[in-house]
């Protein structure tokens, strides 16, 4: 009677962490949507996928998550069966097997078969993020410590900082250490090259709805690639320790339509063009009467 209630309450234990198992796997997926560009308390899963290569690393992530959950819940029944078939009670006289010929060839080639699985989508999963099309935007990412300039090489060599908005700044519905009080811009389906590096330190430049993560490196030149497929502000952050204020270096990229980014463009030339000017009319304002006071009296 007492094997047999072991036997039963194994049983129910192991359906149990199945059932578990399961509602966790099919969960994560319903769950996974936050707010758009953004992660929301008690979000479960990935950011919004809003380009070809988060879409694939959402679906990679989906497909370990299934295979990790039946090899956990074969573990788990696995054990279940050991506990109950080979305790001292119910197997008093254990068995002297030392080899099985079908088992030995199963518990190789099944892990080979499961690791091929996972090979191939990881390699395919690689060669999207590593190969980048080509562009028809480019952008130059400096990491400085504690915030990010950006070149615009295609568009006239804009360029401009980037700096987090502090909290006292805040305006309503803008998001705490995620605002900045320059955003990138860039145009929805066109394929963006971002090239990254740094200025003092190692910074990261990461973007979890474009799937992208890549360090910033000082003397060095890295790139990455993304393609937004829908408009909106999506927001990141450095992802390597850079110092003090190191969770303080947010990153906004908003995506618009190629027709707002052509006056985005068109505004930024000239705001640079009437920097230019004022700069140079300063410049001349100061070296004429510096030349007059060191002109020799006649």
């Amino acid at each position: 009677m007492k094997a047999n209630d072991t036997r039963i309450h194994m049983h129910m234990s192991a359906m149990a962490m199945i059932a578990v198992v399961a509602v966790i796997a099919g969960a994560v997926p319903a769950f996974a949507q936050g707010a758009q560009g953004m992660a929301e308390p008690w979000q479960l899963g990935f950011q919004e996928a809003v380009t070809p290569v988060m879409r694939e690393t959402d679906w990679f992530h989906n497909l370990l998550l299934v295979i990790i959950a039946a090899i956990v819940a074969f573990v788990t029944v696995l054990l279940a069966y050991v506990f109950w078939r080979f305790n001292e009670n119910a197997n008093p006289e254990p068995s002297r097997t030392t080899h099985h010929t079908l088992l030995e060839v199963a518990w190789t080639v099944i892990p080979v078969i499961i690791l091929i699985v996972i090979a191939v989508p990881s390699f395919r999963l690689l060669y999207l993020q590593r190969d980048i099309p080509d562009a028809d935007l480019t952008i130059k990412a400096i990491g400085s410590q504690w915030y990010w300039s950006y070149e615009y090489p295609d568009n006239g060599n804009i360029s401009f900082d980037s700096v987090m908005v502090e909290d006292d700044e805040l305006k309503p519905g803008q998001p705490r250490l995620l605002t900045v009080d320059e955003n990138i811009v860039v145009p929805v389906n066109k394929v963006v090259r971002v090239i990254v590096t740094a200025n003092d330190v190692i910074h990261a430049f990461a973007v979890p709805a474009f799937g992208i993560k890549i360090d910033a490196v000082p003397g060095r030149l890295n790139e990455t690639w993304f393609k937004a497929e829908k408009t909106g502000v999506y927001y990141g952050q450095c992802s390597e320790l850079c110092g003090l204020r190191h969770a303080y270096m947010p990153i906004a990229v908003e995506v618009v339509s190629q027709g707002e980014y052509e006056q985005w463009v068109a505004a930024k030339k000239a705001e640079a063009s009437l920097r230019r000017d004022n700069g140079v009319r300063n410049v001349a304002g100061i070296a004429g009467p510096a030349r007059r006071a060191a002109a020799p009296a006649d």
